[in-house]
């Protein structure tokens, strides 16, 4: 994870063969300016990038159910729960269903687990409106983070 820059995934583990559900993981970095204010003495990753992990998550699910012909961006985020802290250097295994996907807005059951553990750190029910790629090189750097996430492009893209 390098969350001073909203790169919360490290690694896409799974997507099913219908692209329904996905798995991805990251590591809290060890140090972090966003542990200097969150908070002294006490550093724990803040809810708001545990947000933004899941919503990352789901987001590589959309882009490959749609083969990238379209981008995600977060439009709501409903019911999120914030169960436990996390701190730094731990593993995280994040995971998203889709439960709906069509004219234009896609909605997801999302959640985040410590590694090796069963028991949901946080959860959300996340929706997104899926557009086409907005001008410029957005999409050519998508598709380099894709490739650094280790993302399946060979099987889920027509890049």
């Amino acid at each position: 994870m390098r969350p001073e820059v909203f790169k919360m995934i490290d690694r896409v583990v799974a997507i099913d063969p219908d692209c329904q559900k996905i798995q991805c993981q990251g590591q809290v970095p060890l140090e972090s300016s966003i542990f200097e204010g969150h908070f002294p003495g006490h550093p724990i990753m803040p809810g708001v990038l545990l947000i933004e992990a899941m919503a990352q998550t789901t987001g590589w699910l959309i882009l490959a159910r749609n083969r990238f012909s379209h981008m995600p961006f977060l439009a709501a985020v409903k019911e999120a729960k914030l169960r436990s802290f996390v701190l730094p250097g731990e593993n995280l295994d994040l995971f998203s269903e889709l439960v709906h996907d069509g004219s234009g807005y896609a909605m997801a059951k999302t959640e985040v687990k410590k590694e090796g553990e069963s028991k949901a750190i946080c959860s959300a029910e996340l929706a997104f409106r899926v557009l086409p790629w907005p001008e410029g090189k957005m999409k050519a750097v998508v598709l380099k983070v894709a490739e650094h996430v280790q993302f399946p492009l060979a099987d889920y893209a027509d890049a």
